[in-house]
């Protein structure tokens, strides 16, 4: 598996060794022990979370105040344009933000740790999205920033108008949300 590192070093992209052939291809998505010795993280994944978007669906800027979850990303189906957002105020990078394609068809997986907002936005005509997380999910302790926050400038590859839920459009501005010390 190969490591790329971003702007922000604690958020890692992974590309992964992939076997193909005539019958198709088979690749290592996880594995433990890899992901502590080559990337030198530790972490235990208590969930597995599955979503499927429709395209110009912007999901985020989500984060759980209390038990944060680090979350290790992939598509299988489609394409979107996945973003991870510090809001750590002790970190250097606090307020800035890294975006990636991932897709089913480059494979890429994306390592966002604890205490980074995270959203994407699905530029296929479906995109289905399996992610891993560090902790589970705690309702009262969600938080959501808004996705087009002008402090935070995120440059999103839009076709059109961005469909966005209820909760996302409710979206705390990035100076007013709460945030990591």
């Amino acid at each position: 598996m190969s490591i790329v590192h971003t702007k922000i070093p604690e958020v890692i992209q992974l590309e992964p060794q992939v076997f193909g052939d005539d019958r198709g291809f088979f690749f290592e998505a996880y594995n433990h022990q890899r992901f502590a010795q080559q990337i030198g993280i530790v972490t235990n994944f208590v969930q597995d979370n599955h979503s499927c978007s429709k395209q110009n669906v912007l999901r985020g800027l989500h984060y759980q105040i209390q038990q944060p979850q680090g979350k290790l990303i992939r598509v299988v189906s489609g394409t979107i344009f996945d973003v991870a957002v510090d809001i750590r105020k002790s970190s250097p990078t606090f307020g800035k933000w890294v975006g990636y394609e991932l897709s089913a068809k480059n494979k890429r997986l994306l390592w966002i740790p604890p205490g980074f907002a995270h959203g994407f936005l699905a530029l296929s005509e479906l995109a289905e999205v399996l992610y891993k997380t560090t902790d589970y999910y705690v309702p009262q302790s969600d938080r959501t920033i808004l996705w087009n926050d002008p402090d935070l400038g995120i440059d999103w590859p839009l076709s059109g108008p961005p469909i966005l839920s209820a909760k996302d459009q409710a979206g705390k501005s990035f100076r007013t949300a709460e945030v990591f010390d």
